[in-house]
């Protein structure tokens, strides 16, 4: 049901809020090792220096607020991508970031011997930027200047030609696939809360430019005309939704890998729930791009206990149905 009402839509906010901590709090409660929520609490209020508790203090609560940190990361630029590009299938994918990303740690890892994932965090932020940037300067070639039909194109482009390098460096060097797999199918497990702490400064300069900035982007929806004509500095909103989706996808990317269908799945959730209104739909976004990850997250736990499932596995089980549906049915990004 759609909320139009202001008062609904804070409703609607304020639950799914309550939701994600919901979510968050299970996240630290549930996996292999039985926990329960009263040890979870004396973790935190009364450390004994158990088992329990560190698996709580340093493996499971880095685990809850990283993958809601890159879930919301991910939502929104696939926000702000879809409105962008006018296409309802974008998701930071589009630019090449994930495949930039991916190109830049696997050459690290077989010319460089890189293996410390700290190292794979900052190189995939780096592959990741460049990538999307190039995007840009393709993008923006020819008299017509940056179109979202341009963009696209750049950006499937420049994914395929990334995409490529990577396997044909592991194919070179069987080695490195061993040290780089489970990062490139898109993980939350093993991350320190630094690596976090790392990118937060990036994703949080992003997260409240994409606030800022949503009422240009209810503009940038009607049109590049009518935008244009209401006095809109279209070129500039471009720029600064292409430097927003670095620092969140880049960010995003740079801590758990190359996550998919976070980014397609839940604008589209989030504005048939609360409208078109990005002033809503940003922040929604966000806090359900978290749910749904962290979500994913305790489901690949289970999966195949004691061994774990990616959570970029569980989120492509999710998200595929809905993406074969969003393109059957052809909806239109706003």
């Amino acid at each position: 049901m759609l909320l139009k009402n202001s008062a609904l839509r804070w409703i609607g906010l304020l639950t799914s809020v309550l939701l994600l901590l919901f979510f968050m709090c299970a996240s630290v409660v549930f996996g292999y090792t039985e926990t329960t929520l009263r040890t979870a609490i004396d973790a935190f209020s009364n450390y004994n220096g158990s088992n329990e508790h560190i698996i709580i203090q340093t493996v499971r609560l880095p685990r809850a607020l990283i993958a809601a940190a890159v879930g919301a990361s991910l939502a929104i630029a696939g926000t702000l991508m879809q409105t962008l590009t006018k296409n309802p299938l974008a998701s930071p994918g589009i630019f090449g970031i994930n495949a930039g990303a991916g190109f830049v740690v696997v050459a690290a890892v077989t010319l460089f011997s890189v293996s410390s994932l700290q190292a794979f965090s900052g190189l995939a932020f780096l592959g990741a930027a460049i990538a999307a940037i190039s995007v840009y300067a393709i993008g923006s070639v020819g008299r017509e200047g940056l179109t979202p039909m341009k963009l696209t194109l750049a950006g499937a482009a420049i994914a395929a030609m990334f995409s490529s390098f990577t396997q044909g460096l592991l194919v070179v060097d069987e080695a490195a696939l061993e040290q780089v797999l489970f990062w490139l199918a898109g993980s939350v497990s093993g991350r320190k809360l630094e690596t976090l702490l790392t990118v937060l400064p990036y994703l949080g300069i992003g997260w409240i430019a994409s606030v800022v900035i949503a009422g240009k982007m209810n503009i940038l929806s009607m049109g590049e005309d009518v935008a244009k004509g209401l006095g809109l500095k279209t070129g500039l909103v471009k720029i600064s939704v292409g430097v927003i989706v670095i620092l969140l996808a880049g960010g995003a990317v740079s801590v758990a890998g190359p996550i998919g269908f976070v980014g397609i799945v839940i604008p589209h959730i989030t504005r048939s729930i609360i409208g078109i209104d990005h002033r809503w739909v940003i922040p929604l976004s966000g806090i359900l791009g978290a749910i749904l990850l962290v979500a994913a997250d305790i489901s690949a736990r289970y999966v195949l206990m004691p061994s774990e499932v990616p959570v970029g596995v569980m989120t492509a089980i999710i998200g595929t149905p809905f993406f074969i549906y969003i393109a059957r049915k052809g909806f239109n990004a706003r």
